[in-house]
């Protein structure tokens, strides 16, 4: 239809371009007969550019329908795609979550396997045990001011019994505190923390509970299952498409834990998504002193994508090539210790070494405006502490 419509534009201009060549002379008898070619030859390009802008015309109302149908035929696709994969992607989910459930399993069930008869059935006498004065763990920082009331004084054996039965009962809570960048202050991570609640609400600091804990072997526990909350919290913020990573301490307990580990990593391969956002934190102290089996969790864990932080630095005298072996991308360094004007020299050191190296100083317990002021002038890349928020309860993953 659209060739015989051409063909017919075709004649009609070539007839009207004849038509003005030989007629016009006619009509105007003197006029030139060259007069007369030249306006037909007019005609004749006039009509050629019509029927060009027309062929384009049809061309594009041409294209414009291809595109409707072609974005629909996508459309249609992609809801095909969509039926395909939900089930899949649910497949995936599910299986994640069971694995999680499974790891969780093994960990209530060890709480039963290291009880003892006797500490099943406290005696009815025990009366509290004197505390002795305990510096807290930089793992499980005081919360400030309390969310929730401390729970009242108990014995060692009733601490325990606390421990385990929060452990049991899922009473682990979980409070994250901001690390931000420097100097826009933006939220860029957050590091996890935990807090064992009573039975009646109260909260059982770590300076009551850490000794005791760490004696009784539950120390593990208590990071493994830190760690398995930080995975649901790493999912849920996926889920919800928010850009942010965690810190999450790991300690030596955890490393040697071979079970645990091993289910772990079979976890985490399974959701390779999850890795880089998930930052895991180690002592100095527990670095140096990794033998051959923690060295060996941290270079599978490496493998598969995990980074590391070094924290709770005591000595500035750090090997920063080793640091890049065992992929430490982020160095933790106390407030105090960078503004001691005695360590300004071997803090200076430290930041030379590191410049270039892709290792990120991270300054933190930075709690008054002064500090931030000195930190900022240093040009550190990241802050941490009251001054940036204090721990806060984490939403229970939905």
């Amino acid at each position: 239809m659209a060739a015989l419509a051409d063909l017919l534009h075709g004649l009609a201009v070539a007839t009207a371009a004849v038509a003005v060549a030989v007629g016009l002379p006619e009509l105007r008898p003197g006029t030139d007969p060259a007069v007369g070619w030249i306006a037909g030859g007019l005609v004749l390009l006039a009509g050629v550019v019509v029927d060009r802008n027309r062929r384009q015309a049809r061309r594009e109302r041409e294209t414009l329908r291809r595109l409707d149908r072609l974005q629909k035929s996508v459309d249609g696709l992609a809801e095909r795609l969509d039926r395909r994969i939900a089930p899949a992607e649910e497949a995936v989910t599910h299986e994640t979550v069971l694995q999680e459930v499974k790891l969780l399993h093994t960990l209530v069930a060890r709480l039963a396997e290291s009880r003892s008869p006797e500490e099943r059935e406290p005696p009815p006498d025990a009366m509290p045990a004197p505390q002795a004065p305990r510096f807290p763990d930089p793992r499980f920082p005081d919360p400030r001011p309390a969310a929730l009331a401390e729970s009242p004084p108990m014995d060692e054996a009733a601490v325990l019994e606390a421990v385990r039965d929060a452990l049991a009962a899922d009473r682990i809570d979980i409070h994250l505190q901001p690390i931000v960048s420097l100097p826009q202050r933006k939220h860029r991570f957050f590091e996890v923390f935990s807090r064992v609640r009573a039975a009646d609400g109260s909260l059982i600091l770590p300076d009551r509970y850490l000794e005791i804990a760490e004696r009784a072997g539950l120390m593990a526990t208590i990071d493994n299952l830190l760690l398995v909350r930080c995975i649901q919290l790493i999912r849920e913020t996926e889920r919800r498409q928010h850009a942010i990573g965690f810190f999450c301490n790991m300690s030596a307990a955890t490393l040697s834990d071979a079970e645990f580990m091993r289910q772990f990593l079979d976890l985490m391969v399974r959701n390779q998504s999850l890795v880089p956002k998930l930052v895991f934190e180690l002592s100095q102290q527990e670095l140096r002193a990794g033998g051959a089996v923690t060295m060996g969790i941290l270079s599978q864990l490496a493998r598969i994508g995990f980074r590391f932080s070094m924290d709770r630095v005591t000595d500035l005298d750090i090997d920063v090539d080793a640091l890049l072996r065992h992929e430490i991308r982020y160095l933790k360094l106390d407030c105090s210790l960078l503004l001691d004007p005695a360590l300004a020299s071997s803090v200076e050191d430290v930041r030379r070494r590191l410049d270039g190296t892709g290792i990120d100083l991270i300054a933190e317990k930075i709690e008054t405006e002064a500090q931030l002021d000195a930190i900022l002038r240093s040009g550190i890349d990241f802050g941490q502490g009251y001054r940036f928020g204090e721990p806060r309860p984490a939403r229970k993953p939905s």
